[in-house]
C-alpha cells in the first residue's frame, strides 16, 4: 500500500478473512446437505430462500446505495462509492442462486397430508399457490380465490417477472461500475455525466418494481394474503440491511489497513443512513399491523394471526426491539454514530435483526407452528445463514480485488469526499 490519499491501493484478498469464508461455505453446504437427508427438506427449503432472498436484497442494496449518490450528487460518498460497486457485481451472482432455489423449490414437491387426512402433492415453495389441484373445481382442494389470481401467479409468468427484473437490476449494476471504471481512465464529466443518468433511470425503474418483487418472493408464500405496504416494507429492510452490511465492510477495510481516507464523518454518515431508515422501517411495519388490527378483515388478519401463536409470539415482538429500539437507543447521539465499535456492534445488531424480519415473513406460513417457541429457531437456521454469509464474504471481497484502486481517482467530487467533514 501507499500513502495516505494513494490512488493506485488495490485490495488484497488473501489471509484469514478468505480461509474463514470457505469454512462458513463448507458449513453451509453440509447444513443443507444434512437437513436433506434428515427429512427437513421443507425447512431447508424455506431457509435457502430466506437466505436467497437476503443476499439479493444486500447486493441490490448496493446499486441503489450507487444510484442514490449519483442522482444526488453527492460529495461525500465519492471515496467509498467502490464497496456499493463491488455489492452490484455480485448481483448477477446472487440473482442466479436465487432463481435456482425458486425454480427448485417450485418443480420438486412432495406429498402433504391435509386436515381431512387427503394427500396432495404440493411444491416445496409456494404451495400456496403453485399446487396444481388448487386451481381444478372438484379437485377437493380447489380455492376459487386463488384460481382468480392464476392470471398473475403462474408459473411461467411468475418465473418471467423474477429473471427480467434481477436481470434489469443487475445491468444497471454492471453499466454503473464500468461507467465509474472508465472514468479512472478519462478525464472529464463524460462518464461521470452518464451514471448521474443511468442512476435516475434506474431509481425510477427500481422504485416501481423492487414491490412486484418482494410481492413475488415473499408475499405469495401466503397467497391468499395481501398488502398494499408489504413491497414498500421490504424496501425498507432491503435497504437498512444492506447499509448495515456496506458499513461492516468499510470497518473491516479501515482495520485491514485499506481505505485510510475513510474519516469518522463519512462513518457518520453510515450511522446517520442506519438510524433514519431504521426509523422508517418501523413506520411501515407499525402502519402494516395497525391498519390490519384496526380494520380487523378476516383475510388480512390471519397473516398476523399465524405471528401470534405461542411459537412465533417472541419472535415477533423481538423484531421490533432488535429493528426499532437497539438503533434508536444507540444510534440517536451524535457521538455513537462517531464511534467504530458502536457502529460496528449496531450493524451487526440490524443484520440479524433482519435476518429475524425475513423469517418472520417465511416460517409462520409454510412450516407453521411447532410445539415451543425456543425450537422454532434450530440447527437449520443458524447453518444456511452461516453458509450464505461466508459465501457473500468471499464473493464481495474477490470483486473488490478486481478493481485496479479503492478510489475512484477521477470522480468529479473525490476531493469534496476526501476533505468532508461535519
Amino acid at each position: 500500500m501507499k500513502t495516505h490519499n494513494s490512488f493506485d491501493e488495490q485490495y488484497q484478498f488473501t489471509g484469514k478473512v478468505k480461509t474463514w469464508s470457505l469454512v462458513a461455505i463448507v458449513i453451509g453446504v453440509i447444513t443443507i446437505l444434512a437437513g436433506f437427508l434428515t427429512n427437513n427438506a421443507e425447512q431447508t427449503f424455506d431457509n435457502l430462500l430466506l437466505m436467497g432472498y437476503y443476499f439479493t436484497c444486500v447486493c441490490a442494496a448496493g446499486i441503489m446505495f450507487c444510484a442514490i449518490q449519483y442522482a444526488a450528487q453527492a460529495g461525500w460518498s465519492a471515496s467509498l462509492i467502490r464497496v456499493p460497486q463491488a455489492f452490484g457485481k455480485v448481483l448477477p451472482i446472487a440473482a442466479l442462486i436465487f432463481v435456482i432455489i425458486v425454480i427448485s423449490g417450485l418443480f420438486i414437491t412432495h406429498n402433504v397430508v391435509d386436515d381431512a387426512g387427503k394427500s396432495h402433492i404440493t411444491p416445496y415453495l409456494y404451495a400456496g399457490w403453485a399446487t396444481h389441484d388448487l386451481h381444478v373445481k372438484g379437485s377437493g382442494i380447489y380455492d376459487s380465490l386463488i384460481a382468480g389470481k392464476e392470471g398473475f401467479l403462474n408459473i411461467p409468468f411468475f418465473l418471467t417477472r423474477m429473471i427480467v427484473l434481477l436481470g434489469c437490476y443487475s445491468l444497471f449494476g454492471w453499466l454503473l461500475f464500468k461507467y465509474s471504471s472508465n472514468e479512472d481512465e478519462v478525464q472529464g464529466m463524460k462518464y461521470y455525466n452518464k451514471s448521474f443518468i443511468i442512476s435516475c433511470v434506474f431509481l425510477v425503474i427500481f422504485g416501481f418494481t423492487i414491490p412486484v418483487f418482494a410481492f413475488d418472493s415473499m408475499m405469495s408464500l401466503e397467497a391468499r394474503w395481501f398488502s398494499t405496504m408489504f413491497g414498500w416494507y421490504n424496501l425498507a429492510g432491503l435497504w437498512v440491511s444492506g447499509l448495515s452490511v456496506m458499513t461492516l465492510v468499510i470497518i473491516y477495510l479501515r482495520k485491514a489497513g485499506y481505505m485510510s481516507w475513510i474519516t469518522v464523518d463519512h462513518m457518520h454518515n453510515m450511522g446517520l443512513f442506519m438510524f433514519a431508515f431504521s426509523i422508517f422501517w418501523t413506520y411501515l411495519w407499525f402502519g402494516q399491523f395497525l391498519l390490519t388490527w384496526y380494520a380487523n378483515i378476516p383475510e388480512e388478519s390471519a397473516y398476523f394471526y399465524r405471528r401470534w401463536e405461542p411459537s412465533f409470539k417472541p419472535w415477533f415482538w423481538l423484531n421490533i426491539v432488535i429493528n426499532f429500539g437497539a438503533p434508536l437507543l444507540i444510534l440517536m447521539s451524535r457521538d455513537s454514530k462517531r464511534h467504530i465499535g458502536t457502529l460496528k456492534t449496531i450493524a451487526i445488531i440490524l443484520i440479524i435483526g433482519h435476518w429475524l424480519d425475513y423469517f418472520q415473513m417465511v416460517m409462520p406460513g409454510t412450516i407453521g407452528a411447532k410445539e415451543h417457541w425456543y425450537t422454532e429457531i434450530g440447527w437449520i437456521e443458524p447453518g444456511v445463514f452461516i453458509g450464505f454469509g461466508g459465501l457473500f464474504t468471499f464473493l464481495l471481497l474477490n470483486a473488490l480485488s478486481k478493481f485496479k484502486s479503492l478510489i475512484p481517482a477521477k470522480h468529479p467530487f473525490l476531493e469534496e469526499s476526501l476533505h468532508h467533514h461535519i
